[in-house]
């Protein structure tokens, strides 16, 4: 079948911004560009999005923050990564400041991450819309509570943003879309961004935005985020 441009599938993959949630993946300290070991092109992704969780808020949106706690020794750890924490490495250990998230990002008030609370795999609140969450591998879904946490807050719709486009972004982008939600990714506020990677994410029906784009298309829109 030859392709159109405007497929039927438009009505079951366009973004629901009324419903919908933003996904910050692996923003913290110890993973922007100056840090040790840190994801070149992090820091630099900050401004935009900052921009992109104001406008969440400012639409009465949900905001979720999916964090990673690697344990002491990194026995919680993906297996490509224990050797390094094995060797005594410590990168967003729980309770230290690199595991906090990135200047900016989180509302003006809101408490330090709960190392003991997330690694029980509970969701922590840190304002009237902002959650976070730890996620123990690539994917945001896999052995978490996230999928729980949206369908109490009638989300629909699942906006992408973070750090490293190729590892974890890209996995929980795919486990958002093998559980039916629509899916965006804010091309601008996401790191080791590349054109094959977006031509494939939007082959399975990911939407691509930029924050300035994102900012008018919230603004039409206000929900209770509960």
């Amino acid at each position: 079948m030859t392709s159109t441009g405007t497929e039927p599938q438009e009505s079951y993959t366009a973004p629901h911004f009324a419903t919908s949630a933003l996904i910050t993946i692996d923003v913290q300290r110890d993973f922007l560009s100056e840090a040790p070991y840190g994801v070149p092109g992090t820091t630099e992704i900050l401004p935009a999005l900052r921009r992109t969780v104001s406008a969440f808020r400012a639409a009465g949106r949900p905001v979720v923050h999916v964090v990673r706690l690697y344990e002491e020794g990194g026995g919680n750890a993906d297996l490509v990564r224990r050797g390094l924490l094995e060797s005594g490495v410590r990168i967003a250990a729980p309770g230290t400041p690199g595991s906090e998230p990135a200047d900016g990002l989180l509302p003006q008030d809101a408490p330090a991450l709960d190392p003991a609370l997330l690694l029980s795999g509970r969701p922590q609140r840190l304002g009237p819309y902002d959650h976070a969450v730890f996620k123990p591998r690539w994917g945001a879904f896999y052995r978490t509570c996230l999928e729980e946490l949206l369908r109490e807050l009638g989300v629909d719709t699942l906006v992408f943003a973070g750090c490293n486009l190729p590892n974890c972004p890209r996995a929980s982008i795919v486990q958002a879309s093998e559980r039916d939600f629509r899916v965006a990714l804010v091309r601008d506020a996401v790191s080791r961004v590349t054109d094959s990677a977006l031509t494939e994410l939007a082959g399975i029906g990911v939407r691509m935005l930029d924050t300035a784009a994102l900012e008018g298309l919230l603004a039409g829109h206000t929900a209770d985020a509960g």
